[in-house]
């Protein structure tokens, strides 16, 4: 437990719930993506069963879920090693400018480091300047990479 009462440890599955409304946040934020409650509790509960994936929260003292990040691990061609997607980094209002954020980050830091990832990347919108700020505050580096998508049509997978 830190300073604040503020414990960090991996979410379960009975965090979603609390974990959608932090989404709900973050969604309203980003201009790329929308809150939508069934979309976030499949995401979730997806990221959930992963085993290289984890969703590091932060609880008050009182049990509640503050603030959360998610890491998933890739394999980099660039890097020879896996390397961890930082996402859904967020921290309910009312708990913001405590170092909150940088605990439950470096959490899902060294879960990445101690999966064997060298390194870490994240996305964050372009018009959300504390984001961009804060990233640059910790030490993160802007690269020369644009993000693209592209909506792909769901398949069923075949049973074979």
């Amino acid at each position: 437990m830190s300073e604040s009462g503020v414990v960090i440890e991996q979410a379960s599955s009975t965090d979603i719930p609390a974990l959608v409304g932090l989404l709900a946040v973050l969604f309203s934020i980003e201009q790329d993506f929308k809150p939508d409650t069934e979309r976030q509790i499949r995401g979730l509960a997806g990221v959930l069963a992963r085993p290289n994936a984890c969703i590091m929260v932060a609880r008050s003292a009182q049990g509640e879920v503050i603030a959360m990040c998610s890491a998933q691990l890739v394999f980099s061609t660039a890097e020879g090693a896996h390397s961890a997607w930082i996402e859904d980094m967020v921290v309910h209002e009312a708990w913001r400018r405590r170092g909150i954020g940088r605990q439950v980050l470096e959490a899902a830091l060294a879960w990445a480091s101690d999966s064997g990832a060298s390194r870490a990347q994240l996305l964050s919108d372009l018009d959300n300047q504390p984001a961009l700020d804060y990233y640059q505050h910790l030490g993160w580096d802007e690269t020369r990479l644009i993000a693209r998508r592209l909506g792909l049509q769901l398949r069923p997978r075949n049973s074979d």
